[in-house]
């Protein structure tokens, strides 16, 4: 049994699951799916997903010996997957709802492990904890203003969130990649933060269903992650305190909750940056 007995689908209307709202649905028990039900959530959702090496994914309890996490999902397809564990949980649903996402990333892990062997590096490099923070914490904002996008960016929080909230409402969706943040979303914490890619769209791209909406933004990090162009370094991803976007926390209603400089910080400067 899950430790707080919590049902999975009480998760579903809340706020940032979106991406995984149907999937949480069809948990209605208190005990958290076994490996051989997760797969069939698979095979509902995206019942063609691979590893970057061309092997089925399917979720498996973890082995006793596990050399190198990446590795053994390329070759072999198999998650390790801790059973009764929220954190696996919801890397399995991320699989479903980000299957050519969470690909891409297993790719340029193992592209990125063997590029280091090949050269002569020790340690993870900066792509790998880039991969990781994406995989682990990472959020896309998409928008149809680019001036939301730019507020959020250059954190002004207050205006973005409290000044500009219902054309924030209106133009903006938080689509959650990292499973540690819906992990952490079942009970949110003062400084909550995740780590955004930012994304502006056309108004039609807002009208979409949503399904077709998350398969088209999987579709569309896929390849921006894997573009060359791509900068792949942690200072590339901006921070996203989440307990600012409406709808997640009661506090949120007024204007000077975003006066706390403990959880909306300013952006920080650095040599040959203006902003």
């Amino acid at each position: 049994m899950t430790p707080d007995c919590e049902a999975p689908a009480a998760l579903a209307g809340r706020t940032l699951y979106e991406p995984i709202a149907g999937l949480l649905e069809r948990c209605s028990s208190t005990m958290l799916p076994d490996v051989g039900a997760l797969d069939e959530l698979l095979q509902h959702t995206a019942p063609h997903t691979r590893s970057a090496g061309g092997k089925p994914i399917r979720f498996v309890s973890p082995p006793a010996v596990l050399p190198g996490y990446e590795a053994h999902v390329f070759d072999t397809g198999e998650v390790p997957t801790r059973p009764s564990d929220w954190h696996d949980f919801f890397n399995a649903l991320a699989w479903c709802a980000w299957p050519r996402t969470k690909a891409c990333f297993n790719a340029l892990h193992v592209r990125e492990i063997q590029a280091r062997i090949d050269a002569g590096l020790s340690g993870r490099g900066p792509m790998r904890d880039t991969l990781t923070q994406l995989d682990e914490c990472g959020i896309v904002v998409v928008s149809s203003s680019p001036e939301i996008s730019a507020l959020l960016a250059a954190h002004a929080w207050e205006e973005a969130f409290w000044a500009k909230r219902a054309q924030l409402m209106a133009s903006t969706r938080f689509l959650v990649i990292g499973h540690g943040i819906w992990d952490q979303l079942r009970h949110p914490f003062f400084g909550l933060c995740a780590k955004a890619i930012y994304r502006v769209v056309g108004p039609e791209w807002l009208a979409l269903p949503p399904p077709v909406a998350q398969a088209e933004c999987d579709a569309w990090l896929a390849a921006h992650v894997s573009d060359p162009a791509t900068v792949l370094t942690p200072r590339a991803l901006l921070p996203l305190p989440l307990l600012g976007i409406p709808g997640l926390t009661p506090d949120s209603e007024c204007r000077d909750y975003y006066r706390d400089t403990r959880q909306f910080r300013p952006r920080r400067t650095h040599q040959g940056d203006s902003t």
